[in-house]
């Protein structure tokens, strides 16, 4: 189904956005906040959050937007974030869990973790289930994850023997295997929020022209593959219509377990589609949060 011609007003509805201070993130602040939401963007650099907050207040021209402070490296960043938004906000209608990336070389989260998965997936498990209680307090509310087509690089599925990527590394593999991450927990909530009133959803945003896979993160033929492939992406604006669609069309509010693209739901990889890595990788997920935290 396409967009809704009149924008939805979602006069009093708090929206988080991981990562909304750049990209795809920070449009769908812009386009979510001119609807009335009171949008939490979140940053690592308070510099760059303040600059991204003071141009979704300009071009929204709505002020109510917010930005707080996040890394998804660090999970005591993530319990710090999470303990000081419930303080601030008595409700939460919708937790878009945007942030990502994708890195040439192997490093670790603070707690260890290989970089890719730990942020592009672990955190925001961390940070979804820190939330979950709010969100269901708030029903009808609305998880999403932005996954992406590259789920299907990992197209023998998750190698849950080695999920740190300790053995072999590449860029490539590591970032398909976070996004079929996003996928397979997606359905996963799903599943385990049937009759709570709280839906979750993940999407494909398109190949976006933005920061992600920049100098910062990417060198030699992986950079170089970037660039000349940056031509024929589609601009962050764009990228940013189905995270908006999810958070704020009617046509999708009772929709759940869904993977989108262009605003039109899916089949993802048959990888993607099973349950049982699913309901595996949620096991996992759980463990490793019990872990760090031992």
């Amino acid at each position: 189904m396409s967009a809704p011609s009149a924008p939805p007003d979602l006069h009093d509805q708090v929206i988080v956005i991981t990562g909304g201070n750049s990209g795809i993130g920070k449009e769908a602040a812009v386009a979510l906040s001119a609807m009335d939401a009171t949008v939490v963007i979140t940053a690592r650099n308070a510099e760059k959050g303040a600059d991204a907050l003071s141009e979704i207040h300009r071009r929204s021209g709505r002020t109510s937007a917010e930005v707080m402070a996040l890394d998804l490296a660090d999970f005591a960043s993530i319990r710090s974030f999470a303990s000081e938004l419930l303080e601030r906000h008595d409700r939460l209608d919708v937790l878009v869990n945007n942030a990502g990336g994708i890195l040439s070389e192997r490093v670790e989260t603070a707690q260890g973790f290989e970089m890719t998965f730990g942020v592009n997936h672990l955190g925001h498990f961390l940070l979804t289930e820190l939330l979950l209680d709010r969100l269901k307090a708030s029903a009808p509310s609305r998880v999403i994850n932005v996954s992406s087509f590259g789920h299907r690089f990992a197209y023998t599925g998750l190698d849950f023997a080695d999920l740190q990527s300790e053995h072999r590394y590449w860029s490539m593999d590591a970032y398909g295997k976070s996004k079929l991450a996003n996928i397979l927990f997606t359905r996963e909530l799903a599943r385990r929020l049937v009759g709570t009133g709280v839906t979750a959803n993940c999407l494909h945003p398109g190949v976006v022209r933005t920061g992600f896979g920049g100098a910062d993160d990417m060198s030699g033929i992986e950079r170089l593959t970037v660039a000349i492939g940056s031509p024929f992406y589609v601009n962050a604006e764009r990228g940013a219509r189905t995270t908006v669609y999810l958070a704020s069309s009617p046509e999708v509010a009772d929709r759940t377990g869904g993977y989108y693209v262009r605003c039109r739901e899916h089949r993802p990889s048959r990888a993607a589609r099973d349950p049982e890595a699913a309901r595996r990788l949620w096991e996992l997920s759980e463990q490793l949060v019990a872990s760090a935290d031992a």
